[in-house]
């Protein structure tokens, strides 16, 4: 047999066998031998080592192992993906009907760093996913949601070639298929590359080049059901070395490496992965209503053209249906059940599980009883309610004060169903509300370096989220903080009165229910609920006097807004501090989202909810950018406001005010105790600067003012946009001049700041309290919501939308202007020395118009910029005037001559269009 020669060794010994054996006594006629040369030419080596009996058929060439052979000695944990663990080794099995099939894949961030907004116990998003196989290779895809063609098949096929998936992540087949169930094997190792994108984040915190290493990282714990299948992977990140500081100061800071780990080159994330079952029939979904403020689902739905907006919004919403759908009350047939983390401390368990609760009143008022369940996680669980099974409420400790709790959600984008939901509490949250116990903290944890000075950091300094720097949606909630500080300030009060010591019963009471509140407030969030901002509007300060009134109704329409504390000032009444219940608008939003309507009337039914909200007391809504985010939306409508009270905020910021120079003085006039806390009556005077800073706003918006309604049209009546009154804005503007530009009010007595120390040990210390630069601060936060170019763009539009006869008794542009300058300026027509508060105060106006002089920015209106040029002649004028009169000091001529200089070479500059 030569042509044996040609085939390797061992198929030509089997295949020499097979030819010699005898065959088989059938009872049938033997069907003659084929011969050898034959089988070899018609057939590859494997095909002919397969039908020799009793043969084992050699893997082909680079194909997978035997799946038996890759998982021997692994011990599996079934559930919807199947995962196989073998000491460090870990692998997903795929069953063969999850392929191409829809998942929810999310990952969550577990631990973390623990500084500058990298912190423990965060969700980053997730998406629709499935597993796709292209030969041996196992992709795991993204689908796109974002846009759709729910109605039209064609649409559909043209959506799916328009627009592309994304690859989050892909593998080689560990082994081949499974032999019965033909299910696919993947390593679960790659998934110790970055995934969610965290990389970005490092760099924007660190601006260095800190990347995953897969070959020190690992999966800490695997866990798998019929619905969920989670593997948590601790993920190594590090970066090569730390590059040497330049030898000049760039004009930008640059950020320092990590601080909070022991090698700032090295330190570990860890990623919870959740591969969550999808139901095939996706939750009847519910449109939402801009009268309400839900979270929602968005898409464009590019299978119908009659619609000019082609985007689609489902509201955010847990599905639940009633056990007894006839009962007036009944039980869910599956609650919304929250778990208590194991590391909260016990002695806070109670004041969270009942913020949660307190929802189910609003529950109960559309037929559901215990809606929300709270849960305990034992103490030696072994299991992470980070994953996407449970819905919790965690505790994080970070070494700076960060955000103090964010309640973020993720949900079904087929449908708008809330999968999963995870609040994050910090640690900090409660050594900010008790203001005498801020000792225990850094310097900087308490404070920022920003270029305003000595002041917290708010809103504009929060560190952005991760699903933010991918481009993202992602909603800011920065209530906990921002309460923190308003603790801090009414126990500063509440101390400096007598009225509570630190350390009491009293204290400690006073700042559980401001974490009460906190999580009313998160949980809200993780229900659907959006901010709403107008929601402190609906007391009048006679109501929020009224202790019994406040106790029965709460202190505001809604508990999604930032309701600042309820704080009598001196000769007031006091009511409640706190709100510690929900308000009708909390209500009447769970009853748009959550109430059980007949499909066939839902959506009239849903629109009589709505449309009450254009009439009921405590319903009125309105969101984020109506309040102001910065650019554009500055937030133009006096009446939505973060942290203000009452249904007059410019009395709320009048009251403030007068509160924070109640403080002052009482400080002052308490001598230091051995013992107490050396930092306090520092923090006080801080405190009470930073009420300033944050309420400035509110009376700054009543200037160029328009008050917003969210009417559909058709409601009748009232109008989308209407100008704040003339008297309000003008009262306004005295407000601002009265407490804000004049330093009367802001006078400490020398001996009191000689004893306000700093912590000696720390390195970032600080010196003595800089009171100008607080107060500087707050004047130019002022100024510059007066001389912004949408308020002078709103000024200038107000004729458009009164009767011609009444245009005339309008707030314009010039007179805001003139106003400002005049208040500013005030010591050149009056004469005398201008001390330096003043001086510092004149400085920042004028280099405000020397900037529009000479840059000419795009974004003013010309006629803005005309009448800047206007007034700057005068002041010049009105300077040079100043100076030949004399009679000042060395200080307060050098500062007008300074001035007028600066100002004259302004005016005649070559003008830079901008």
């Amino acid at each position: 047999m030569p042509e044996l020669a040609r085939l390797p060794s061992a198929v030509a010994l089997l295949l020499l066998l097979g030819a010699c054996a005898a065959p088989q006594n059938t009872g049938k006629p033997a069907a003659p031998a084929a011969p050898a040369a034959a089988v070899a030419a018609s057939a590859p080596a494997s095909a002919a080592s397969a039908a020799v009996p009793g043969a084992v058929r050699p893997p082909e060439p680079g194909a997978p192992r035997p799946f038996a052979e890759v998982t021997r000695g692994a011990k599996v944990d079934e559930g919807l993906f199947p995962i196989w663990r073998n000491n460090e080794k870990a692998w997903i099995e795929i069953p063969k009907d999850m392929l191409d099939k829809p998942f929810m894949f999310s990952v969550n961030v577990s631990r973390s760093v623990g500084e500058r907004g990298l912190y423990a116990s965060q969700m980053t998003g997730g998406d629709v996913a499935e597993f796709h196989r292209i030969g041996n290779q196992i992709q795991l895809v993204a689908l796109n949601t974002k846009y759709r063609a729910t109605d039209d098949q064609g649409g559909r096929r043209a959506v799916e070639q328009g627009f592309s998936p994304s690859l989050l992540g892909s593998v080689p087949m560990a082994a081949a298929e499974h032999p019965e169930r033909k299910s696919l094997l993947i390593d679960a190792s790659f998934l110790f590359s970055d995934i969610p994108g965290y990389s970005t984040l490092l760099e924007y915190v660190y601006r260095l080049p800190f990347g995953p290493d897969r070959g020190n990282s690992y999966f800490e714990s695997t866990r798998a059901d019929p619905a969920l299948s989670t593997l948590t992977a601790r993920i190594h990140f590090a970066t090569p070395r730390i590059p040497a500081p330049p030898l000049v100061m760039p004009p930008v800071p640059i950020p320092s490496p990590p601080q909070a780990t022991p090698d700032p080159r090295s330190f570990f994330i860890s990623y919870v992965y959740n591969f969550q079952k999808l139901t095939d029939e996706p939750m009847a979904p519910r449109l939402a209503d801009p009268r309400v403020g839900l979270f929602s689902d968005s898409f464009f739905d590019l299978g119908n053209d009659q619609h000019i907006n082609p985007r689609v919004h489902y509201i955010n919403r847990w599905r639940l249906e009633k056990k007894e759908p006839e009962a007036a009350l009944s039980e869910p047939v599956t609650p919304i059940t929250y778990w208590l983390d194991k590391n909260i401390p016990a002695k806070y368990r109670a004041s969270v599980e009942a913020g949660i609760l307190e929802w189910n009143k609003a529950f109960e008022g559309i037929g559901f009883k215990n809606a929300i369940v709270v849960k305990q996680q034992p103490d030696d669980a072994d299991w992470d309610d980070m994953d996407a099974a449970h819905a919790s409420v965690r505790w994080l400790a970070s070494s700076d004060v960060g955000f103090a709790a964010i309640g973020p959600h993720l949900s079904d984008p087929r449908s708008g169903e809330i999968l999963d939901a995870d609040i994050s509490i910090s640690e900090a949250m409660l050594r900010s509300g008790r203001e005498f116990a801020h000792s225990e903290a850094p310097q900087a944890a308490t404070t920022a370096t920003t270029a305003f000075g000595e002041l917290p950091a708010g809103d504009s300094k929060r560190m952005p989220t991760l699903s933010s720097l991918l481009g993202r949606n992602d909603p800011v909630c920065n209530y906990a903080q921002e309460a923190a500080g308003e603790t801090a300030f009414a126990l500063d009060v509440l101390e400096a009165r007598g009225e509570i010591e630190p350390g009491s019963p009293e204290a400690e009471a006073f700042v559980q229910q401001m974490l009460k509140g906190v999580v009313m407030h998160e949980v809200g969030h993780t229900l659907g609920l959006m901010h709403n901002f107008k929601g402190s509007l609906l007391l009048t300060q006679a109501q929020l006097e009224n202790k019994g009134y406040t106790e029965a109704n709460g202190l505001s329409g809604s508990v999604m807004d930032y309701n600042a504390l309820n704080i009598a000032a001196h000769g007031e009444s006091q009511g409640s501090y706190h709100d510690t219940t929900l308000g009708p608008y909390d209500y009447w939003a769970i009853e748009y989202a959550y109430k059980t309507l007949p499909k066939e009337t839902e959506a009239a039914d849903l629109a009589k909810i709505a449309k009450r909200g254009e009439t009921e007391p405590g319903l009125a809504y309105a969101d984020d950018i109506d309040a102001g985010v910065g650019g554009y939306y500055d937030g133009m409508d006096p009446m939505v406001n973060r942290f203000d009270l009452g249904n007059d905020p410019l009395a709320f910021f009048k009251r403030r005010l007068q509160l924070s120079r109640e403080l002052w003085t009482r400080v002052q006039a308490k001598p230091p105790v051995p013992g107490e806390d050396p930092l306090r009556r520092r923090r006080a005077i801080v405190d009470g600067f930073f009420q300033l800073f944050r309420t400035v706003d509110v009376a700054g918006k009543y200037v160029g003012g328009m008050y917003t309604q969210r009417d559909l049209p058709g409601a009748g009546g009232r109008p989308n946009f209407k100008p704040v009154e003339n008297a309000r804005q003008r009262e306004a503007l005295q407000a601002i001049d009265a407490g804000l530009f004049r330093s009367d009010s802001f006078r400490f007595k020398p001996e009191f700041l000689s004893t306000l120390t700093v912590d000696y040990r720390e390195f970032n210390r600080g010196g003595p309290l800089n009171i100008a630069g607080l107060l500087l601060a707050v004047q130019t936060a002022a100024m510059d919501r007066l001389m912004s170019p949408l308020t002078a763009m709103r000024l200038l539009d107000m004729p458009n939308y009164v009767p011609p006869a009444q245009r005339k008794s309008l707030v314009s542009l010039s007179e805001v202007y003139d106003t400002m300058q005049r208040s500013i300026w005030s010591e050149l027509k009056t004469g005398g020395d201008i001390d330096r508060l003043r001086r510092n105060l004149q400085r920042e106006h004028l280099r405000r118009l020397q900037i529009l002089l000479v840059k000419s920015p795009g974004v003013f209106p010309p006629d803005a910029l005309s009448l800047t040029r206007l007034y700057a002649t005068r002041l010049e004028g009105e300077l040079r005037a100043a100076l030949a009169r004399g009679g000042y000091s060395v200080e307060t001529r050098a500062h007008l001559a300074e001035s007028l200089t600066g100002l004259s070479e302004a005016l005649r500059a070559t003008v830079v269009k901008g």
